[in-house]
């Protein structure tokens, strides 16, 4: 599969509010960080500097279970991937 693992029974369907991607993740909270347009550390910090807190813009739609894992993946991936629909 394309977001989670083969043979995930149980994962998050999240939207950012910032990029508006939607992506399914294993973890399953309220909100993440989103991995598109999530801020990264810096590690070239001065000491002037401050370190940004990263920002959780991506907010859990919805937990989905069983074969709907698989279904939601192969759909959510077909735009990025071109991938196979005949599924549908």
């Amino acid at each position: 599969m394309y977001y989670v693992p083969d043979g995930t029974e149980r994962c998050g369907y999240y939207e950012c509010e910032d990029c508006h991607t939607r992506f399914l993740d294993i973890q399953i909270a309220p909100t993440m960080v989103c991995p598109y347009c999530g801020e990264e550390i810096d590690m070239e910090i001065g000491p002037d500097d401050e370190i940004t807190e990263p920002k959780e813009s991506a907010k859990l739609i919805q937990m989905v279970e069983g074969e709907d894992v698989e279904k939601m993946d192969t759909l959510l991936s077909l735009a990025i991937t071109g991938g196979d629909y005949s599924w549908i």
